[in-house]
């Protein structure tokens, strides 16, 4: 500053005059750096050891032909990366997220985690509740932490590069009619390296 002072402002000042104008306007003051928030280390995503175990849910979104925007809950069993419910509709609110969990553990053992992200749905207190009586620990990801849910985060890319990103529905019944068999051929057909390159059902 000074320097620029002598030789391109032609100003003549000495060092001393510069510095107490400088510290006038406080320019001298040190700033603090920002403190950095201490997070807790993300516990690594453990691999299941049987059915049931964990199970993952997140949802996924899309438009129909008309620019109607639509949602899909996706529900899969960690173990084996077994797909268990597509639920689509123009609004998933937790009592939708409710019903279909309970649907499956009409003919599934319940599972002892489900875990899930902390989207308004699934902090709720009907979910947290429908949890709690039924003996489920919920274990919430970090946010912006989608490494934490990376199971279903890797099938959310296969739905969608299958054939969400593939077709063009009219209606929610024609997502949901697709979806159901699409679910169907994943489980029971489709090779997954997860799995040694076999479907979900057939690995042992």
């Amino acid at each position: 500053m000074l320097a620029y002072l002598r030789h391109v402002g032609n100003d003549g000042w000495n060092h001393k005059r510069v510095y107490r104008i400088y510290c006038e306007l406080a320019l001298n003051l040190r700033i603090r750096p920002r403190r950095r928030l201490k997070r807790h280390a993300p516990e690594p995503l453990k691999e299941p050891t049987r059915p049931n175990q964990v199970w993952s849910l997140d949802f996924m979104h899309d438009q129909l032909a008309d620019g109607r925007k639509y949602r899909l809950l996706n529900v899969i069993d960690d173990y084996r990366r077994e797909g268990l419910a597509i639920e689509v509709g123009f609004s998933l609110p937790a009592i939708r997220v409710i019903g279909t969990l309970t649907q499956l553990l009409e003919y599934r053992e319940k599972p002892s985690v489900i875990r899930c992200d902390n989207g308004p749905e699934f902090i709720s207190h009907e979910f947290v509740s429908w949890a709690t009586e039924h003996g489920i620990r919920i274990e919430y990801i970090q946010p912006s932490k989608p490494q934490q849910n990376a199971y279903i985060e890797r099938y959310n890319r296969t739905v969608r590069y299958s054939w969400l990103s593939k077709h063009l529905f009219d209606t929610l019944d024609e997502v949901q009619e697709y979806a159901t068999e699409w679910l169907r051929f994943y489980n029971h057909e489709r090779p997954h390296q997860a799995n040694g390159g076999k479907p979900p059902l057939m690995a042992a």
